[in-house]
């Protein structure tokens, strides 16, 4: 399966269209994602809490199994403190994999000058999409993360930096923005084990250290939320990637990785819909030729439908749901120069799922996944199946 360069369209038109008819099933801004868990209370103080994440995997590639295996794929520890009535902080320790990679993915500090002006830094999140800034698993009826938003979008995205975030009442609207400068993406965007351009590989931990190239990245996002609709959210992140400059003498042409995506959450009567799509470009060497992509773009559509709602003792807001996603990532969207062929490099995906939340903090997911991918001249790569049960609980 291969969509055209606006194909993307496709994975938005269902909830961006029938938002006219939409309610929203969540009042918070996406902006407030980092905020809004179970462990922060309004009793102010420092409140310590997290979440535990882990699945099962029994896959099956091109006929070809590896056999039942379980994960413990992340264990995170949050740390907030209301510092005084205006300036908040917030840290998240996460272990992954069990300690195979621990990493701190969050280290901020935020001084509110006003609700439309509030002064953020430290290690952030860059807005880019929705999904970055509200990534936790206890949130998602799904056991794997969206493929666009970590293919192509390289969530979990965390930056050192600063800027500026806040919201404001128009109308019966609620608008919101956020604008940053981080260190940016590095090399490793092409510089990979990947053979590909991957955007995801251009993180770094160095990055918190320094910036590779002395020019910051800037991200942004603005959005507009109506209680009887939900939110529609417009980002764009970019910057230089790589070392271009040592000691403030060039040693290479300045290069660029752009990002734009649109996400959005709507309701149509009982279902919620949730879908996110993103554009990237990067510059890169011309030495690299047609295998590496300058374009990508990728999209998802999640569609989750309470069906049962058990009357258990001491439970009584659990809620058994269907849910469905449809995903596609394209690693290099072009034609060969000297064909005029499309070039392949993608991956399609589709999930069934079934969820049980004895609360709104813990799911229970059984899922079964089917992707294909394709090379880079249209043929078929592998396909992949497989069923996955896991949960997600914040504590």
């Amino acid at each position: 399966m291969r969509a055209g360069p606006f194909g993307v369209a496709a994975f938005m038109t269902l909830g961006v269209a029938s938002a006219a008819l939409a309610q929203s099933a969540d009042t918070t801004l996406a902006q407030e994602g980092i905020f809004n868990r179970p462990f922060i209370t309004s009793s102010g103080g420092t409140s310590i809490g997290g979440y535990l994440e882990g699945n099962t995997n029994w896959f099956v590639e091109d006929g070809v199994g590896e056999g039942f295996s379980m994960e413990l794929r992340r264990f995170n520890i949050f740390l907030f403190a209301s510092v005084s009535p205006r300036v908040r902080f917030l840290s998240e320790l996460e272990f992954e994999h069990g300690t195979e990679e621990i990493a701190l993915e969050t280290a901020l500090i935020d001084v509110r000058l006003h609700p439309a002006l509030v002064f953020r830094a430290g290690i952030l999140l860059p807005p880019v999409g929705y999904f970055n800034q509200n990534h936790d698993g206890p949130r998602w009826d799904f056991v794997e993360r969206p493929l666009v938003s970590t293919e192509i979008i390289p969530s979990t995205l965390s930056e050192v930096g600063a800027g500026l975030y806040g919201k404001a009442a128009l109308g019966s609207s609620v608008v919101s923005y956020d604008v940053y400068a981080t260190n940016g993406l590095g090399n490793g965007i092409v510089n990979n084990a990947e053979g590909r351009t991957y955007i995801p590989a251009g993180k770094s931990e160095e990055q918190f250290a320094e910036d590779n190239n002395g020019t910051p990245s800037l991200s942004a996002r603005v959005a507009v939320r109506r209680p009887a609709i939900g939110e529609l959210g417009l980002s764009w992140y970019g910057g230089a990637y790589n070392s271009f400059q040592r000691e403030g003498e060039a040693v290479d042409a300045s290069r660029r990785v752009d990002l734009v995506a649109l996400d959005a959450g709507v309701r149509l009567g009982p279902v919620a819909f949730r879908g996110e799509a993103v554009m990237a470009r990067v510059q890169l060497p011309e030495s690299l030729g047609e295998v590496f992509g300058e374009r990508q773009w990728g999209g998802h559509l999640d569609a989750v439908v309470p069906i049962w709602r058990p009357k258990l003792a001491g439970y009584r807001d659990a809620v058994v749901a269907l849910g469905g996603r449809v995903e596609h990532v394209d690693f290099n969207r072009g034609r060969f120069a000297s064909t005029g062929r499309p070039i392949g490099d993608s991956v399609t995906g589709v999930v069934a799922g079934l969820s049980f939340r004895p609360t709104d903090e813990t799911v229970f997911r059984a899922n079964y996944r089917f992707d294909w991918s394709r090379d880079l001249v249209g043929n078929d790569r592998t396909r992949a199946a497989g069923l996955q049960l896991g949960f997600a609980t914040y504590f």
